[in-house]
């Protein structure tokens, strides 16, 4: 009798060892997403020409991070905000720079993107 009881608290103890010591996911956030494309101002907001390679690096990582719908969402809303929000940026420079950086991401960069269908 006294086994049992010694084994179900061990089995409780170490389900809350497991519990407490997984690492938890961050969850995206808009401030996570502009450090990533801080590197992609002077590029959206000039004339074009070739998308420098720290942006590119920038796209790259916030895709590879952006691992679930959520994420994903929580991306494109801080991005579209972001675009509604800043004058003078170019946004079919914008809209390019997945293409130019050889990136696919699930939705547009664009303003008028509706962040609820992406998935």
């Amino acid at each position: 009798m006294e086994s049992k009881v010694i084994f179900k608290l061990t089995c409780v103890l170490v389900a809350c060892t497991l519990v407490v010591s997984a690492p938890s996911a961050e969850a995206m956030t808009c401030d996570f997403v502009f450090s990533k494309l801080f590197p992609c101002l002077n590029y959206i907001s000039g004339s074009g020409g070739p998308v420098p390679s720290p942006c590119c690096a920038g796209i790259k990582s916030l895709n590879a991070a952006a691992k679930s719908t959520p994420d994903r969402k929580t991306a494109c809303s801080c991005l579209t905000q972001a675009a509604k929000g800043v004058n003078g940026l170019n946004i079919k420079l914008i809209a390019s720079i997945p293409n130019k950086c050889r990136v696919h991401i699930p939705f547009t960069l664009s303003p008028s993107t509706d962040c609820s269908k992406v998935r």
